[in-house]
């Protein structure tokens, strides 16, 4: 997640979504419906701890399969904290990836062993980017492939521009895409017509799995803390964690 974004109140509460009568009616997904046996999963995450945020439990389940796992890293993140003394570019191009190295870590993944890709594209300008994105993953996907990726319609414009580009890489090599709601969490309504209702599906985290996701959450420390050298509040709010900690990843399928 990058707060180069369009969303500064706290949006909706947890509370609220616990109330959604469709939130409730979401059928379950089970990890061999979702990966099957034998199959890849790839991970696209616009910016580091996009990965976490989306599909921390998922990758977490996997760490117990043999089956490979390949993460695609699309921009460094470097813009989550504009106009910081404190976080400069530069210190957050380092930072961010190693944050994400550890947090992989707490999920049970062998880092030394993953496959992982970092695109260096521009934080904020994935759009611009968007005919070379594409044309990669299309090259380095295969049939089989499982494709996870933030939601096409997610309210961020550096997730919903890789959402597009993975839907036409997937249509391309005929890997299955599988999209999922970050910032959607805070914008849409318990009940909201927006939200593809129907593809949805719940993956239930076990106490484990969603114990080291919040382990692989804690590990991206530039993005849970204020920025005193401009008095920002931590990208990564209480509440905006809450929403995504819950213990169970949605998914559209």
């Amino acid at each position: 997640m990058n707060e180069a974004s369009p969303f500064g109140v706290s949006g909706t509460s947890l509370s609220a979504w616990q109330d959604s009568v469709a939130l409730r009616g979401v059928r379950p997904v089970t990890l061999e419906e979702l990966v099957p046996p034998g199959a890849r999963l790839v991970v696209l995450a616009p910016h580091p701890d996009d990965e976490v945020l989306t599909c921390g439990g998922l990758l977490a389940a996997m760490a117990r399969r043999q089956d490979e796992v390949q993460l695609i890293a699309v921009t460094d993140g470097e813009g989550s904290h504009p106009g910081s003394p404190l976080w400069p570019v530069q210190r957050l191009q380092a930072e961010r990836p190693r944050e994400s190295e550890h947090a992989v870590a707490h999920l049970g993944l062998d880092v030394m062993r993953l496959s992982w890709q970092r695109l260096g594209l521009r934080d904020g300008q994935v759009a611009e980017q968007a005919e070379s994105l594409i044309a990669l993953l299309s090259e380095d996907l295969r049939p089989s492939d499982v494709l996870v990726t933030t939601w096409r319609h997610d309210g961020h414009c550096d997730h919903e521009a890789v959402g597009h580009c993975a839907a036409q890489a997937a249509a391309n090599s005929g890997a299955t895409l599988v999209e999922i709601p970050v910032w959607a969490w805070h914008w849409a309504e318990p009940n909201d017509p927006r939200i593809p209702w129907e593809q949805a599906r719940k993956f239930w985290l076990s106490d484990e799995q969603l114990q080291r996701k919040r382990k692989a959450v804690g590990a991206h420390l530039s993005q849970l803390e204020s920025d005193p050298s401009t008095g920002a509040p931590p990208v990564l709010s209480p509440v905006t964690l809450e929403r995504l900690l819950q213990p169970f990843e949605l998914v559209f399928l």
